[in-house]
């Protein structure tokens, strides 16, 4: 199968935001969509025009059995799985310390436990297919990290990414491709009626509370563009060669740069004490001054 060939894309959380945005972008490209969400009955009005290139499956990706029935589903009726792209996910605000444990755990549940419930059930298809590309839904926050009143969410995506590297590595000799997508702020609902913000103690309103503010009542919006992002994620994927993080947005380029340089200024400084913990290196190691640390 040649890059341009039409594709046969498995998309979760397919009923809003990024993920309702790709649907749309992989259809208008001449390719067909295994359309997967918990409501699927909220899709089908709107994708009838598409005819069979269109399935939509009822899908929790917190139920494993669930997620083999719609990979199943989706190769009896297009025989194959070219693209899975794991995009469900929330997120709920609250601070680490009044988080209700049953909140904090069900949001990881979606988060993480739903990238691996779809991708173990893919797995069998595209390595018997020899060919197929991953798409992880991770976010800037996931490389990033330190995102005040969103724990949970933030330690899923970087479980991902970790998750989405061994994938890589093991894949690889199947053909298989592997992309964590890393967006910014996109206008969409992620931080609307799918997010619950939680009573915020005064002792977190300079951090959880200032997050809060800057996120849900900035009355700009977010810069992103769902329909440029799909675009760009159905352009990238038909392409030879995809890299293994695709940062989307202005924010999300910046906030990388700027941890990378600060990740590598760090270790540089630290990097004869860290030696030092080694058989044969010179020991003691001294202390990096503080205005290199």
């Amino acid at each position: 199968m040649s890059a341009q060939d039409p594709k046969i894309w498995f998309i979760t959380g397919s009923s809003r935001g990024l993920g309702r945005a790709l649907v749309a972008a992989a259809l208008e490209a001449g390719d067909s969509v295994v359309a997967t969400a918990r409501r699927p009955e909220a899709l089908a009005a709107d994708l009838a025009a598409y005819g069979d290139r269109v399935l939509t499956v009822a899908l929790d990706v917190t139920d494993a059995d669930a997620a083999r029935s719609a990979v199943e589903a989706a190769v009896a009726r297009f025989g194959r799985i070219d693209v899975l792209v794991n995009n469900a996910g929330y997120a709920n605000v609250s601070p680490i310390e009044t988080t209700e444990d049953d909140d904090f755990r069900a949001q990881f549940e979606t988060n993480f436990w739903g990238v691996y419930h779809v991708t173990k059930a893919a797995l069998p298809v595209l390595r018997r297919q020899g060919a197929g590309t991953v798409v992880q839904f991770s976010s800037i926050g996931g490389r990033v990290g330190g995102s005040p009143g969103i724990a949970s969410y933030q330690a899923a995506k970087f479980a991902v990414d970790g998750f989405s590297r061994v994938l890589a590595t093991e894949t690889a000799p199947f053909g298989v491709r592997v992309m964590v997508v890393e967006p910014s702020g996109f206008a969409t609902d992620w931080a609307g009626s799918s997010m619950t913000v939680h009573d915020v103690p005064d002792a977190y309103d300079a951090t959880v509370g200032a997050m809060n503010r800057l996120v849900r009542q900035n009355t700009a919006g977010a810069a992103g563009d769902p329909r440029r992002a799909a675009g760009i994620i159905v352009e990238t994927v038909r392409s030879g060669e995809i890299p293994g993080h695709l940062l989307l947005g202005v924010n999300a380029v910046t906030m990388a740069l700027d941890y990378s340089r600060r990740q590598l200024a760090e270790a540089s400084a630290w990097e004869k004490v860290s030696r030092s913990a080694d058989f044969g290196e010179p020991y003691p190691a001294p202390l990096p001054s503080a205005d290199l640390a």
